[in-house]
Formats: C-alpha cells, sequence, structure tokens
C-alpha cells in the first residue's frame, strides 16, 4: 500500500465503516453484481443463504443452529468474502485500531504524540476472521481479558493503567469476525461476559473504568438445545442474538451427492484406475438418508454429511485394495466392496437403546441393506410385484436354483474374472438383465447382476449371510430350516451337558 501515515490517509479521502456497514454494503454491491458469496456451500441457495443475506443486511449478530455436519463453520468462514481486501490501522496497535476512531491507548498515544505523521499498516481480510470452540475451560479472561502482572512489573505500571491489561480474543477480534463454534458447551457464566458485548458493544474487565466500544461481527454456532445434557445456551445471550438461522441437511440424495464429491478427496490415481457406477454414488448417500430415519439412530444427534465423504473415500480405497491384492490395473467398484465402508459408518452415527442392543455394525449392514431396497427399484423390477405375477416373474428361475440347495459365495477379494464366473453360476441372472437393460459394458452388466441378489435378499426371497469377507446367498427357506436345526441341536446339547 502506497498510504503509510496518518496524514496520507486523511488526504485520501478515506471514510471509516463499522464492520456491519462493510459487510452490508459489499453484500449489496455482490447482490447488483449477480455475484456469488458462499461458494461451496451447497443445498441452501433458497433457504439458509436468502436467511444469511437478511441478516447481514439487517447489520445482526447470528447464530447458526443445527445438527452437526451442516457446514455451519464452512459459511460462517466464508463471511470474509464480503469484507474489503485491505483495511488500514495504527502500526503496532494490538487491537489493529482505526486510524480515524483509535479505542486503545496505545493507538490514542500515538496520534497525540505524532499527529499526521503517524504510521500506518494495512491488515488483509484473512487476518480479521477469529475463530473459537467452545469448551468448558474457556474463561473469561481468555474471551474477554484480565490484569498481566507480568507486564504490570517489566513496565513498572500500577495495576490500574490500562497499560497492563492483557487482552483476551474478543478485544483482538476487533474490526474483524469473530466465531464461536459450539456455543452451548461454553459455560453459563462465561456466556454472561458475553452480554454487554452483544448489547452495548463494550467489554468490561476486572475493577477497571474501561470502555471499549468494539467493533466485530459476531457468528455463533450451536447443536439444538435438547441435543445431549452437556448445556445450553442461556436465554439473555439467546435474546440478545439478533438473527437465528436454521440449517438443515440436504433435501434429496442429487444434493448430498454434490456435497460428497466436493469434499471427498479420492487420489488422482485412483480416479484413473478405478470406475464408480451412479449406482454405488446413490448408494453411499442412500445409507445417510436412511440412517437419519433410522429407528436405532438418534435424530436429535444427526448423521453428518462426513458419513458419506468417508464412506466413499473408504469405498474407492476398497475397490484399489481388491485390484492391487489381485495384480489387475483397473476395476470397478462392486456392491460387495460396500463392507469396506462400514468403519465409516459404525464412527459417524450415534444409537439409541434399540441400536446399542444390535451393535453397531449390524445397524451399519441394516443400513447399506436398506439402501440397497430402496434404489434397486430403479434399476430392477420390484420383487413383491413380480412375485405376486403368474406369467412375468423375472426373478422364478433364479430362486428356483437356489431353492434346489445351490449356494453362491461372494467374497470381496475376488478378481474381476472369478467375479464374472461366479456370478454366472447363476442361470438366468444375466439373460434377465440383458432383457432389461440392453447391451450393457461388462463391469455395468456384473454390477446389476450382484444388485439382483442383494435385492431378492433384502426382499426376503433369498437368504444372505454374512461372511468374514463377503456374502453367501442362499435359499431363504432352506436356511430357516437348517437355522431351526441348529437351535434343536444346540438345546439338545445344552439339555445333554445339564444331565
Amino acid at each position: 500500500m502506497t498510504i503509510k501515515t496518518l496524514g496520507q490517509l486523511k488526504a485520501s479521502g478515506y471514510h471509516s465503516r463499522s464492520i456491519k456497514d462493510e459487510l452490508r454494503e459489499n453484500l449489496i454491491a455482490r447482490l447488483k453484481a449477480k455475484q456469488t458469496s458462499f461458494d461451496g456451500v451447497i443445498g441452501y441457495d433458497e433457504t439458509v443463504i436468502p436467511d444469511l443475506y437478511t441478516a447481514i443486511l439487517s447489520k445482526h449478530n447470528i447464530l447458526l443452529l443445527g445438527l452437526r455436519g451442516q457446514a455451519k463453520t464452512r459459511i460462517a468462514r466464508q463471511l470474509i468474502n464480503l469484507l474489503d481486501e485491505y483495511i488500514p490501522y495504527v502500526a503496532g496497535s494490538e487491537l489493529f485500531d482505526d486510524p480515524l476512531n483509535p479505542i486503545s491507548w496505545y493507538a490514542r498515544n500515538s496520534i497525540a504524540e505524532k499527529g499526521e505523521e503517524t504510521p500506518i499498516a494495512w491488515l488483509h481480510r484473512a487476518e480479521r476472521y477469529t475463530e473459537k470452540l467452545a469448551t468448558p475451560d474457556v474463561t473469561v479472561a481468555d474471551l474477554i481479558g484480565d490484569v498481566d502482572p507480568i507486564k504490570a512489573a517489566a513496565l513498572r505500571l500500577p495495576y490500574s493503567d490500562e497499560r497492563v491489561i492483557h487482552y483476551g480474543l474478543v478485544p483482538r477480534s476487533h474490526r474483524g469476525i469473530f466465531v464461536i463454534n459450539e456455543l452451548p458447551d461454553l459455560q453459563a457464566r462465561i456466556q454472561v461476559s458475553l452480554f454487554n458485548i452483544l448489547q452495548e458493544r463494550d467489554i468490561q474487565i476486572r475493577g477497571f473504568k474501561l470502555r471499549l466500544p468494539l467493533d466485530i461481527q459476531f457468528v455463533f454456532t450451536a447443536n439444538p438445545e435438547d441435543y445431549t445434557n452437556r448445556g445450553s445456551i442461556v436465554t439473555p445471550l439467546k435474546d440478545r442474538i439478533e438473527s437465528q438461522i436454521l440449517t438443515h441437511y440436504p433435501k434429496n440424495t442429487t444434493v448430498s451427492k454434490e456435497i460428497t464429491h466436493q469434499e471427498a478427496r479420492i487420489p488422482k490415481e485412483q480416479t484413473t484406475v478405478i470406475v464408480a457406477h451412479a449406482l454405488v454414488k446413490d448408494l453411499i448417500e442412500q445409507i445417510a438418508f436412511e440412517a437419519r430415519n433410522s429407528e436405532y439412530v438418534d435424530k436429535k444427534s444427526g448423521v453428518s454429511a462426513r458419513l458419506t465423504i468417508t464412506a466413499y473415500e473408504n469405498l474407492m480405497s476398497t475397490a484399489e485394495r481388491r485390484m492391487l491384492i489381485n495384480g489387475e490395473k483397473q476395476t470397478s467398484v462392486r456392491i460387495s466392496d460396500f463392507l469396506g465402508v462400514i468403519p465409516a459408518i459404525t464412527g459417524k452415527i450415534e444409537l439409541v437403546y434399540e441400536g446399542e442392543q444390535e451393535g453397531p455394525a449390524k445397524v451399519a449392514h441394516i443400513l447399506i441393506g436398506k439402501a440397497i431396497r430402496t434404489l434397486s427399484t430403479r434399476y430392477l423390477p420390484d420383487p413383491e410385484k413380480a412375485k405376486r405375477s403368474k406369467t412375468n416373474n423375472l426373478y422364478a428361475g433364479i430362486i428356483d436354483w437356489f431353492g434346489k440347495g445351490n449356494t453362491l459365495p461372494l467374497s470381496d477379494d475376488l478378481s474381476e474374472k472369478k467375479y464374472a464366473a461366479t456370478l454366472r453360476t447363476v442361470p438366468g441372472l444375466e439373460e434377465m438383465i440383458q432383457s432389461l437393460h440392453g447391451k450393457l459394458d461388462q463391469a455395468t452388466l456384473l454390477l446389476y447382476m450382484e444388485l439382483a441378489l442383494h435385492t431378492l435378499a433384502e426382499y426376503s426371497l433369498l437368504s444372505k449371510h454374512n461372511m468374514t469377507n463377503g456374502f453367501e446367498f442362499k435359499d431363504m427357506f432352506n436356511s430357516l430350516f437348517n437355522a431351526s436345526m441348529d437351535e434343536e441341536d444346540d438345546e439338545r446339547s445344552f439339555d445333554e451337558d445339564r444331565y
């Protein structure tokens, strides 16, 4: 910047603006120019973003309220795009004082001593953003400030002198954006310390008769108050936050898929050798939707978008591992590869009592199965309708083959050649897919063939057993009969042991 002194700044015609005015005026300019302000925030164009614009135009402090994984922090961080690229401040000022409106002792004294020759420095908008994660150990001193006895001793100043204050994060955010994430985690007595800042725009430190008219845009993020017993936002603080904006999860799998592919970190070497069909991508997203509606998952906790992101990363890596084991140069994602996404699911869902009884891994299998059932009819006939049809049941030959005692083990480490050969052992399976979809490439054909088996299992027309490294498909009746026999054998053995 060519302006280096207070005199030059005044001569340039510079006018001070509060940060809320700055955000408002820059937003108005962007809206008039039809420019976007929150790049990478997907699915909020008709809900959250308009509410944000309204709050900024109203010069409000903002509370983003929603479950985990709903882009609250991303939104807060993108607010810096609405700031001026650079603003001037009194060089050396701890609070980045406005040269035309200084508030700290240092800035006021510098201008009093040097006048028009007071040095001016320039602050980039990236440096005007401060973020603090609320935790129970946060103190008033951390946020507001405290007397620094070491500074008092070094400068030989009494504790009544303003210069002995060590400012906290909030004063140091003067002329910037200050974000507190997970506000309910902040102890109630600490939340009280924010009252004055939000209402009167000043701070009080210990016994000082000090008024610092801070200029700060506050953004708070929080989960709904009834999420857990960890805490809540005290009512007077909530009352002082002018705009409360509710965030939400994606409304459909199309939006969810767009978020996943934007955020997933897929190595370039995977994308060049692994093909992921639209079906498996949709299945990944559907798992999250099934989880949010599952009786086993705590709805108050929510299911983060991070589930689908990490699940997709794991899915690609599972296919890559199989490819490397078999010494192949390329492969396609299979439904059996979904065994690899279970670790991504179990860590992202909070189970209710019924879910804990089932166990996280079993719940993950259930969610995958429900996702398959939901999406399968986009590609295949509805098995229930086909079963009721006496003349056009495309699944009849497949089910009859398993009814003769045949089984189909399908491990997750099969080479491409063995995978194709294994699926083709089921008579009529390939012909059924071809009759429905016509000519398909090899990978898609095999994927739909495997989907058909999983679909029949989800509709209880086949039995599917989880193996250590894959699945085994059997006839449903024989499986039930064998299971009953095993239970009787166990009971007989138990009785013999007793007597």
